[in-house]
């Protein structure tokens, strides 16, 4: 390998669900490890692609398997505090499960999970998840697929 892989722009990319109830609630876990809520989801390792790291992620966090559907969003973010990189984050449509559906958490990183409105999320996510949120919602009504450039966000409360 040359150099030249040594100058090239480094980013973190994820892969998040967007998952309702039967009442058009979204599902939001809260991690131990973070001040703000968030979907399930999570970095994308090693060998996978968006979609399969999205159903892994999901299913490893709340113990539900889902149908990755269709993409929804792309999000680039910057200049997040104690983040190295930038963030590409792609969203899928994971569709809807019953309020009353089994979640199991995983304990290791998550204390909690919920099904919220978007009033309610608009409280628990930072700004650049409720971005993606919005966007989600949008995109799952319009058939569209959004793209979030960079808002150079800060987290809600900073």
């Amino acid at each position: 390998m040359n150099d030249f892989w040594a100058t090239v722009n480094r980013v973190v990319t994820g892969a998040a669900a967007y998952i309702t109830d039967e009442r058009g609630r979204v599902l939001l876990v809260d991690p131990n490890y973070r001040e703000h809520w968030n979907f399930p989801g999570g970095i994308i390792d090693a060998g996978e692609h968006p979609a399969q790291a999205c159903a892994r992620e999901v299913a490893e966090e709340v113990g539900l398997e889902v149908e990755v559907g269709r993409l929804l969003t792309v999000a680039w973010v910057d200049n997040l505090p104690d983040v190295p990189y930038p963030l590409v984050n792609f969203m899928f449509d994971c569709g809807e499960v019953g309020s009353d559906t089994p979640i199991t958490l995983q304990a290791e990183e998550l204390d909690d999970y919920g099904f919220f409105t978007l009033e309610e999320a608009e409280r628990l996510l930072s700004s650049h998840a409720l971005r993606r949120l919005l966007a989600a919602t949008a995109a799952r009504e319009s058939g569209a697929v959004s793209y979030l450039p960079p808002a150079h966000d800060r987290l809600v409360g900073q």
